[in-house]
């Protein structure tokens, strides 16, 4: 069974920054590409970047080259760097496979940005 654990959300004013982090449970990281999810209240879930097991990455048009996200040295964790945060980046943040999620999914971290 997959274990997602999402870290690092917190409260921070626009133009802020934020680094959220993600761990697994056994080794879904080295065998498939991840990626960051986010649901803003009374929206869909939506993808906002992705990277696969060679370190390509892709993101969502609202988030590129503000968002970077990357695998940590442990072969468990991946990272989302936020910067220039803008109160629509408001959303519980989750992290899963890519570009197809499993059915699991970890408790998600908030982000709340204020204007």
């Amino acid at each position: 069974q997959v274990q997602l654990v999402e870290s690092g959300g917190g409260l921070v004013q626009a133009g802020g920054s934020l680094r959220l982090s993600c761990t697994a449970a056994g080794t879904i990281f080295s065998i498939n590409a991840m990626g960051w999810y986010r649901q803003a209240p009374g929206k869909q879930r939506e993808l906002v970047a992705g990277i696969t097991r060679g370190g390509s990455t892709n993101y969502a048009e609202s988030v590129k080259g503000r968002f970077t996200i990357s695998r940590g040295s442990a072969k468990n964790t991946m990272y989302l760097q936020m910067t220039s945060l803008k109160p629509e980046d408001t959303a519980v943040y989750y992290c899963n496979a890519f570009p197809v999620p499993y059915d699991s999914w970890g408790q998600g971290t908030q982000v709340t940005v204020s204007s």
